[in-house]
């Protein structure tokens, strides 16, 4: 910051206020009320050449010239003590990011590619957004039909590694790099370098990251209030049970320091009968699943009234017994499992009612089932305990997982979705993997939904 020498702001004020058609008594009320503390007779001496004042008092007295000359508009301004900056960047990573927020102030959804696009030229990078599916099979591209398939393409890769990976096919390089919302995955980012920029710069790379985090963000907050990106991710009409139930359900991947839980639901279109739900603290992350059977025409209220049952007893800080019962008492005709884990020593309690005892993976090794209690929230609960190891993985799953069979009438079976959760993964690629593969199995028709919600242990 370069500052003014103060014989040098004298003069040049002394100059603006002789333009300001200001007498000197009107302009030391003006200085007055800005919150100067000098004399009328100060003032005057300091205009005059004969005295000088602290630079507080120097640039209150210019910004009272300033509001005047203002008025007047036009002449020159006074000059403060110190250089004052263009407010706003002019190139570079500040000003990408100025151009990302300001673009998407007041934009409708469908604007967020073209903004996002502006913001890259600001750091010389051509940025093209894909946004997964609701099946998690498909990336599609925001602003075009173009789609990519997850399992089996580059974009599919990072997608599902939640990293980032450079390509060389095509006339550049390009840089690949997952689209969060904070550690939601919505899709990736395409960045094509305009400049001859190396992708591998890890200076680059940071600038992308932040940038994927930042638009991650907006995505969210446009869909809450327009459809222009949601139905970038539909590739069919959805059902109306299955849009009441997504619209109850958290977010598909949630995370703090101690804990990451990723979870998956399928059919995605045609979601009828069960939901999931997680609450992450400080010191606990507390689980549920439930379940409403076969595919019927209530399953979707059932599922939804024993949800909000559950939500309103915990957050009302009632026990696990107590959120069970709360969950009784409404009447909802599902089975399902509440648990909770200690995020300090690992403990963990579920209830089941009903529902497939929950897995615990330890090095990819599941160990010993505890069994399920039959019936559901009619029955008195039944608490079972057990301790995690630091890295250990708790899945809840729901009946149309294990219980999905092939043509042959074979079940998916629970060892099956073992197999499916002892890959090492990120808890919301198994989850994926899961479902996936249990709709493989059942040739793409499942009688019951399938859902999986899966915690990692990872302490500080």
């Amino acid at each position: 910051m370069r500052f003014l020498p103060a014989e040098e702001q004298q003069r040049l004020l002394a100059a603006c206020f002789a333009r300001s058609d200001l007498s000197p008594e009107q302009l030391w009320m003006r200085y007055f009320a800005l919150g100067g503390s000098q004399s009328l007779l100060e003032l005057d001496a300091y205009l005059n050449g004969l005295t000088t004042l602290p630079r507080v008092d120097r640039d209150m007295l210019a910004h009272a010239v300033n509001e005047r000359l203002d008025e007047l508009a036009g002449p020159p301004r006074a000059p403060y003590s110190h250089s004052v900056r263009d407010g706003k960047p002019l190139h570079g990573p500040l000003k990408a990011l100025v151009d990302l927020l300001e673009g998407a102030h007041r934009a409708p959804p469908e604007r967020l590619p073209a903004v996002v696009a502006a913001a890259g030229r600001a750091l010389d990078l051509s940025i093209g957004v894909y946004l997964a599916d609701y099946d998690q099979r498909t990336l599609v591209r925001a602003d075009s039909a173009v789609e990519l398939d997850i399992d089996t393409t580059v974009a599919g890769d990072v997608f599902r590694r939640a990293g980032t990976a450079v390509t060389r096919d095509g006339p550049g390089p390009t840089l690949w790099t997952v689209l969060l919302d904070g550690v939601e995955r919505l899709g990736v980012l395409e960045i094509v370098p305009t400049d001859d920029a190396d992708p591998d710069d890890p200076v680059l790379r940071e600038q992308c990251r932040w940038l994927s985090t930042l638009l991650g963000h907006l995505v969210t907050v446009t869909t809450q209030y327009g459809d222009g990106l949601d139905v970038r991710r539909r590739r069919r009409h959805r059902a109306s049970p299955a849009e009441l139930l997504w619209q109850s359900l958290p977010p598909l991947t949630g995370a703090t320091e101690s804990v990451v839980v990723g979870a998956s639901v399928q059919p995605a279109y045609d979601l009828c009968g069960v939901v999931f739900d997680y609450a992450l603290s400080e010191r606990w992350a507390r689980l549920a699943m439930f379940d409403a059977g076969p595919r019927t025409g209530g399953a979707s209220y059932a599922v939804v009234n024993a949800l909000a049952a559950y939500r309103a007893a915990r957050r009302d800080g009632a026990s696990l017994e107590e959120q069970y019962t709360a969950v009784a008492g409404s009447g909802a005709a599902v089975t399902g499992v509440l648990a909770e884990l200690d995020l300090v020593t690992g403990a963990v309690r579920w209830l089941d009612a009903g529902h497939p005892a929950p897995l615990i993976l330890r090095g990819g090794a599941v160990l010993p089932e505890t069994g399920a209690v039959a019936g559901g929230f009619e029955r008195p609960p039944r608490v079972t305990e057990a301790r995690l190891r630091p890295g250990d993985v708790l899945a809840l799953y729901s009946h149309g997982v294990a219980g999905a069979t092939d043509r042959a009438g074979t079940p998916f079976g629970r060892d099956r979705v073992a197999a499916c959760l002892a890959g090492g993964t990120l808890p919301p690629e198994s989850a994926r993997m899961v479902t996936q593969t249990v709709v493989a199995h059942a040739g793409g028709e499942l009688r019951s939904d399938a859902g999986v919600l899966v915690t990692r242990w990872v302490p500080r």
